[in-house]
């Protein structure tokens, strides 16, 4: 992004994790028109109609208020501003199994009591209209693993099995299933949305 602005355009990214706002400076202090702050995506630090583009990725799931943030994205963003946002659908996660009913219950595990908001990217072209965004474009993406290790790391398979288990989600000894998907073939998958939004 620090690419695409002119030289006297400035990024400014976002975030309430101190570490992680030292962390993303210290990895751009070579780029003067990057800065970095510390704030809440839910009372943005920027004056009404003052921003041109405004980009999110896999955040709004784990905000408080999606609504909330949207609207503050349109009262920052200037007339023809646009607003490109990333969130998964967790229903839309998938593993290959002999066992596809313990696959389906942790995607739903995952998506009613893991993420704050698991069927957020369905809902995004909706909640952008409602801000008073007009949506422009919704796409979806579909990423394969094939890679348990990779998938596991992605999607937090393992844990998540662990912690469906321990809520009661699944009987006990349902993480042999992760333990089977060691031994054949694996195939897992994601679903991704992505919506393009403007300012009017």
């Amino acid at each position: 992004m620090a690419d695409a602005v002119t030289p006297a355009g400035r990024v400014i990214g976002l975030d309430r994790a101190p570490a992680m706002v030292a962390e993303a400076a210290a990895r751009l202090a070579g780029r003067p028109q990057v800065e970095v702050r510390s704030a809440d995506v839910h009372e943005l630090p920027f004056e009404d109609g003052s921003v041109d583009r405004a980009r999110t990725d896999r955040v709004l799931q784990h905000v408080d208020d999606p609504a909330r943030v949207l609207a503050e994205f349109r009262r920052v963003a200037r007339p023809g501003a646009r607003i490109v946002m990333a969130e998964p659908d967790w229903e839309g996660m998938l593993v290959d199994s002999p066992r596809p009913d313990v696959g389906r219950t942790l995607a739903r595990f995952i998506s009613t009591e893991m993420i704050r908001h698991g069927t957020l990217g369905r809902s995004l072209p909706r909640l952008c209209e409602g801000a008073g965004l007009t949506v422009r474009s919704v796409a979806t993406v579909a990423p394969v693993f094939r890679d348990l290790a990779t998938a596991d790391q992605v999607l937090g398979l393992r844990r998540n099995l662990a912690r469906a288990v321990g809520a009661g989600y699944l009987e006990p000894g349902a993480e042999e299933w992760f333990d089977d998907l060691r031994c054949r073939p694996f195939l897992a998958s994601a679903l991704l949305f992505l919506v393009t939004a403007e300012a009017a």
